[in-house]
């Protein structure tokens, strides 16, 4: 899914179609604020995994000096 502007009018592509966004019902714009939302908290519970990944391969280093 991208959102690009052609021809000034904002559109979104979506498996190779583009939609121009003044087209869309409200359900379908109501959609695409939860698509949103759900993307921006993967990304962010992605962002923990990755710290919590690096804090447990630090414990576990800390361990194998500590044997």
């Amino acid at each position: 899914m991208a959102r690009k502007k052609a021809a000034d009018t904002p559109s979104i592509t979506i498996d190779g179609k583009a939609y121009p966004l003044d087209s869309l019902t409200d359900n379908a714009k109501a959609q695409l604020v939860s698509l949103d939302a759900v993307d921006r908290r993967i990304a962010a519970v992605q962002e923990e995994l990755a710290i919590l990944q690096t804090a447990r391969i630090a414990y576990g280093n800390a361990l194998k000096q500590e044997l």
